[in-house]
């Protein structure tokens, strides 16, 4: 009878280690440290910037847009250059259009799905890796959702701008350097099926992205910038296993993170607490994030809030705040699963490649 009983025991325990690889193993990467480094330095000194000025919200969106950085590839110095200033126009552009929803507050979802829509149709034809759309659709969200009125746009836009194109600038000397230590990787062709490969994946991430924004708002979630982001960051998995792991991964990390983010929020008493915390917040998240996703939502989780929250210093109480965060990220997170599911579905990819290919057939 022990031996009948061995191999169920054998197979639970294989089962066992396998589930701990999934979710908790971190993985092996080849990241150089300068690369975090650089990416906390171009995010931030706009901040210090606006800590020193007296407008730590100033500093904020100048950070954000300079978040281009994370988008640098690993190519030779020209082809850097050109994709990461094309990454800046691309998310100045982001900002604006969240920003304009401003003026009709309807428009937002259908923005929000829109950017999503024709990021990720170029993330994928150029081989973008990830985090993908995920920054730009950040980029319009917040914009979106930000305090302020339409007359502010020129100047928001203008600080965005200004830092993104900082971000461009501390790429080019972080390339300079690190290209004379490692060998740059050849360009990756575009796909060769543009409709199956690119356009059903993209109509169904802006669909789903647009819809988890929608559901927000019609639940009447406070400033619910925080759930297309999710549901973006969960949607991405190359595989649906992948896609549940990650909303899993996610939804503790916040959690944890939310912790994280209380702590910051009750002891921050100075906008240079802020200023000091979101570079250092940036160089964990973008250490951690190619070795364990869900160490890195810790770290995500108060350096997102406190961009988009800087104004909310002091002793006030944040745990109104906290509490709508988590609820962006586990309505996010489900509907960033329901679009994975649709994304590995043959049928669902069947239906939505038959119906581009009446509006764009394939040339022969």
């Amino acid at each position: 009878m022990a031996e009948k009983d061995a191999p169920p025991a054998s197979s639970f325990r294989e089962f066992v280690r396998r589930e701990y690889v999934e979710y908790f193993a971190p993985s092996k990467s080849d990241r150089p440290w300068q690369l975090p480094f650089a990416i906390a330095v171009a995010s931030g000194l706009p901040m210090m910037l606006g800590a020193w000025l007296g407008n730590l919200a100033a500093g904020a969106i100048a950070s954000i847009g300079a978040m281009t950085i994370v988008y640098l590839p690993r190519t030779k110095l020209d082809l850097r250059m050109v994709t990461v200033m094309a990454v800046s126009c691309a998310m100045i552009a982001s900002f604006a259009l969240g920003h304009t929803a401003k003026l009709v507050p309807e428009l937002r979802v259908p923005i929000i799905a829109l950017v999503s829509l024709l990021v990720t149709m170029a993330c994928r034809y150029f081989r973008i890796a990830p985090p993908g759309p995920l920054f730009f659709v950040m980029a319009a969200a917040i914009g979106a959702y930000a305090p302020g009125t339409i007359g502010q746009l020129p100047r928001n836009l203008g600080l965005f701008a200004l830092g993104s194109v900082f971000a461009v600038a501390v790429s080019f000397i972080y390339s300079l350097h690190i290209l004379r230590r490692r060998d740059p990787l050849p360009v990756q062709s575009p796909p060769s099926d543009i409709l199956d490969e690119v356009l059903v994946d993209s109509v169904i991430i802006g669909v789903v992205t647009g819809l988890s924004l929608a559901f927000a708002e019609l639940l009447s979630f406070d400033k619910p910038y925080w759930v297309p982001v999710s549901c973006l960051a969960v949607i991405q998995g190359s595989r649906l296993r992948l896609v549940w792991n990650r909303q899993v991964q996610r939804v503790v990390g916040t959690l944890v993170g939310l912790g994280l983010t209380w702590l910051l929020f009750r002891f921050a008493t100075s906008p240079w607490h802020f200023a000091i915390a979101v570079p250092l917040l940036l160089f964990c998240v973008e250490t951690i994030i190619v070795r364990h996703y869900a160490m890195a939502a810790v770290f995500i989780t108060p350096l997102a809030i406190a961009l988009a929250e800087s104004t909310h210093t002091g002793s006030a109480d944040a745990t109104p705040l906290l509490i709508a965060r988590f609820a962006d990220t586990v309505l996010g997170s489900l509907m960033g699963v329901l679009g994975g599911v649709c994304i590995h579905r043959p049928s669902i990819r069947r239906h939505i490649l038959a119906a581009l290919e009446r509006l764009a057939p394939r040339r022969r």
